[in-house]
């Protein structure tokens, strides 16, 4: 190899020069190829052999300085990799992540020890192949799940998109990464509603917009409940107004069968993403529940802005999306269901369509938004 001495007065080096010699010779053989172009197969070839021999003969800290040098190369073959794997140590989980090409094999092995920590940095990788991803997440850890949910290289579909689903139910840093993700079906995420922040809870509202639902558990009772909609907004409206958030409480707990902790969690969202939810699960429409939304929310300068996002969610989520959230959160139904043909939102079939960039407003409705944000000034 160019700049190297014959691989011979390597070997005779090691033999007559004792430990520290060897440690010398390893860390500066690794620099020199880590230095190099492109080398020619019989460079690396005899680089290989001589690495084998050198490693297993240097200490313990310059092995690990050599493979961290090592590490850097671009021309690493199966086996320099299994030698960098081997011996960088504290590092490995850097290099895991920072390497610019590894191979199959030797991802295969880090995988195979079951170590969480390699497997997280492993996950953060974009040449991840369908094998060692399958590996990964039957590493059932939180650590690997949260770097996959990060990888935005991995495409969420099929059982990846299921397995991640049901991770963010159990962590909600999983759920957080999920919902930055543009790439991720937000709907996906409804049961975890209560533990994403304000914009991410409406990117799940919006996620059933323009969508048919699955059936819901939840439907019939809401339908028995419905023909009372306009006493329960009346009711809604006098409690928030009056600022009875326990009341609130207690009646929502007695006609949606949710447990109180999460009723609780409804009456006091001042965003009103989920009091929207049981206001449009009951078959509210814009009308009366901006009423009840105007006393329930707090949202400052902002208001008139967000009651006519409110408004939208009204006119593009139906009743059956709403009442599938709801029993989402009670844990009743497959949110997998989702993922079939006759569920996804009705602008992935009409991709030819072009989307409009701007809605044409309605003025009804900006004057009703107005004179409610009126109505809520005077009653606080």
């Amino acid at each position: 190899m160019i700049g190297f001495q014959p691989y011979e007065t390597f070997q005779l080096l090691i033999e007559t020069g004792g430990t520290d010699r060897t440690n010398t010779l390893l860390c500066a053989a690794c620099d020199a190829y880590a230095r190099r172009g492109k080398p020619t197969p019989a460079e690396v070839e005899q680089f290989g052999v001589l690495a084998q021999r050198l490693f297993p003969a240097a200490a313990p800290a310059a092995r690990a300085k050599a493979a961290a040098t090592l590490g850097r190369s671009d021309n690493l073959t199966p086996e320099l990799e299994d030698l960098v794997v081997r011996h960088l140590g504290d590092d490995l989980g850097e290099f895991l992540v920072a390497a610019p090409k590894l191979t199959e094999s030797t991802m295969m092995k880090v995988v195979s020890t079951n170590d969480a920590t390699l497997g997280a940095a492993l996950a953060r990788r974009a040449d991840l192949t369908p094998a060692i991803l399958g590996r990964l997440f039957q590493m059932n850890s939180r650590k690997v799940y949260r770097a996959l949910a990060t990888n935005t290289a991995i495409a969420p579909r099929g059982p990846f998109l299921g397995a991640l689903a049901r991770s963010a139910q159990m962590d909600h840093q999983v759920a957080w990464s999920l919902a930055a993700r543009d790439d991720f079906d937000a709907a996906l995420l409804s049961p975890t509603f209560f533990d994403l922040g304000e914009k991410d809870r409406l990117k799940v509202i919006t996620a059933l917009a323009r969508r048919e639902a699955p059936p819901a558990p939840i439907k019939r009772t809401l339908e028995q409940l419905s023909v009372a909609t306009n006493e329960l907004t009346r009711a809604l409206m006098k409690l928030f107004s009056e600022n009875r958030r326990p009341e609130v409480t207690r009646l929502l707990h007695q006609i949606t069968g949710l447990d109180e902790v999460r009723c609780g969690q409804i009456a006091h969202d001042s965003s009103g993403a989920a009091l929207f939810v049981v206001l449009r699960a009951f078959g509210c429409t814009a009308a009366d529940g901006l009423k009840v939304l105007i006393h329930a929310t707090s949202h400052d300068g902002e208001r008139s802005a967000d009651l006519s996002h409110f408004n939208d969610l009204f006119e593009t989520v139906s009743i059956d999306a709403t009442a599938f959230l709801m029993s989402a959160w009670r844990g009743e139904v497959n949110l997998l269901d989702l993922t079939k043909p006759e569920y996804r939102p009705f602008a992935e079939t009409r991709r030819r369509i072009p989307v409009p960039q701007t809605r044409e407003r309605n003025p009804a409705v900006d004057e009703a938004i107005a004179a409610l944000a009126r109505l809520g000034t005077r009653a606080g």
